[in-house]
């Protein structure tokens, strides 16, 4: 036993590590969200319309995409630390020439280059982790990481808000720059590449660049981004612009997966979905992103249009879920290596469907606390979920494709957030118009309710001074706004349902996977 030899582990505290790499975690997640309460800042700024101000949001999500799955690859290639601390500094430089575009081309160009250094932080972060911490500590090690991912988004609403009503919304970009120097600071002391990265970086010196499978990926996930992010604005299919990017993503898809499949030294190593573990991992990892960022994006979009509330005060329901999942999470941590994860796994799903499905019951009257106890009970479930579903996808997995892991596991994640938020968006849009047909032939002119509120409202508006024919005229306008108000609340119900319908569904999936070793400390490779 004692000749066997001794796997590698870091020279400094594993948890300084792990608070290092969660740093720019946390800095690149909040970005994801943090700028999208900022867009009608923005495009007055700029002298831009609300349509030409999306590509901001967009133009990073499309960078994102095209760079997460290259990743892996190129720390092979360069070396992780090399490779993360140029996406560090490629994040920061990019985000403070952000904050001082002039211009809305300018902005959006220098968003691909943030975008770029973003989608690369990621997967070196998982990877960092997964080779710092032994199999049996990894799990705390991942409710580390996994805190930063799902606080970032449910306080960037509420940051955002509050930063570009009190500075302006150049200061949702220049705040990255201090973080950003900070994390590099404490990467170039800390952070350290295990021999098997080092080993892969002398190796690939001498092997063929796959610059088919590289032009592949990028042009179908950008494309497929594009897609999902612009199609319910353009009318999906009926658009030529996402017929044209549709085709091109499927294309693109089908051949990267025919060409990689067969290469030697593939971009992504798309064998390892023989691997049950990691295959359901990717899979689980798609609808827990799906809710993850459908859910975010539902709530406060509910208060916004339909309750009135503003940005920020939208974002202030989020918040205690977040903190929820704060600290649930050490505990879930704690707990995956001593348990059977796929129970936690199944039993995350449950919670978070119905959670999600509790949230149908919201209404046009309800008080500010109930959407936040919505959100806290949502967080319950998320927090059985992140940590379980990353343990478990390297279970089966050489240490060096843990790369590859933490490349194809966000991948996942975010894929499935672009879907989720699509989904949802599209059903609002035409539920809402097949529930407002529904509602209106359900009412007659003669309808009790009807005259009722119609002279209720038409009399006191003629009191205001109006005038009675101008006062039944705006009744039948309330009217009509009410019922297009109900109509669209039933449409947001629609979307929670199947956004609950599918957690629900993916709960006993995970049985399909392998069950981790529990007790004492288990070899995950």
């Amino acid at each position: 036993m004692n000749d066997l030899p001794q796997p590698w582990r870091p020279r400094h505290n594993p948890w300084a590590i792990a608070l290092t790499v969660t740093i720019a975690t946390f800095m690149e997640v909040l970005d994801t969200s943090i700028a999208n309460v900022a867009l009608p800042h923005i495009a007055g700024s700029l002298s831009a319309s609300q349509d030409e101000a999306t590509w901001v949001l967009t133009s990073y999500l499309v960078a994102n995409a095209v760079i997460l799955p290259l990743s892996a690859w190129l720390a092979d290639r360069v070396g992780r630390k090399r490779f993360y601390m140029t996406c560090v500094v490629l994040f920061t430089i990019s985000s403070f020439l952000c904050g001082l575009a002039p211009s809305l081309p300018l902005l959006i160009f220098f968003r691909i280059l943030q975008g770029l250094g973003g989608g690369g932080l990621a997967t070196s972060e998982q990877s960092i982790l997964a080779d710092t911490f032994e199999p049996s500590r990894r799990g705390s090690a991942f409710a580390l990481y996994g805190m930063a991912v799902v606080l970032a988004p449910a306080i960037g609403p509420t940051l955002g808000g509050w930063i570009t009503d009190t500075l302006s919304w150049h200061w949702i970009f220049f705040i990255n720059v201090p973080v950003g120097v900070l994390s590099i600071f404490l990467t170039s002391h800390y952070v350290e590449d295990p021999p098997h990265i080092v080993a892969a970086v002398k190796r690939s010196g001498g092997l063929p660049i796959d610059y088919v499978g590289a032009a592949l990926i990028a042009i179908g996930l950008g494309s497929l981004e594009v897609v999902l992010d612009k199609g319910q604005e353009d009318d999906w299919f009926g658009s030529p612009f996402i017929i044209g990017f549709a085709s091109l993503a499927l294309v693109a898809l089908t051949f990267f997966v025919v060409w990689e499949w067969n290469h030697d030294h593939p971009i992504l190593n798309l064998r390892m979905f023989r691997i049950p573990n990691f295959a359901v991992a990717n899979g689980l990892m798609l609808v827990l992103g799906g809710s993850l960022f459908g859910a975010t994006v539902l709530q406060p979009q509910f208060l916004q249009t339909l309750m009135g509330y503003t940005a920020q005060a939208a974002g202030e329901t989020l918040t205690p879920g977040g903190f929820a999942v704060m600290l649930c999470m050490p505990f879930v941590g704690r707990f995956v290596s001593k348990v059977d994860a796929r129970y936690m796994v199944a039993f995350g799903f449950l919670i978070t469907g119905f959670a999600v499905l509790n949230m149908t019951h919201m209404y046009l009257g309800m008080d500010f606390w109930t959407p936040v106890w919505y959100r806290v009970y949502w967080g319950l479930g998320i927090a059985l979920l992140f940590v379980p579903i990353n343990t478990l996808s390297f279970i089966g997995v050489r240490p060096e494709l843990n790369g590859q892991v933490s490349a194809m596991v966000n991948l996942s994640r975010n894929v499935g957030g672009s879907i989720g938020i699509a989904v949802v968006t599209t059903v609002i849009a035409r539920r809402t118009q097949v529930h407002q047909s529904e509602l209106s032939a359900n009412i007659s002119s003669g309808a009790p309710a009807l005259r009722g509120f119609l002279s209720t409202a038409s009399g006191r508006l003629a009191h205001a001074g109006g005038g009675a024919v101008t006062g039944l005229r705006q009744a039948y306008g309330q009217a009509a706004h009410a019922l297009q108000q109900q109509a669209a609340v039933l449409a947001y119900h629609d979307a929670l349902f199947i956004l609950g319908a599918a957690c629900i569904l993916a709960s006993p999936v995970i049985f399909i996977a392998k069950k981790n070793k529990t007790g004492a400390p288990a070899l995950a490779h």
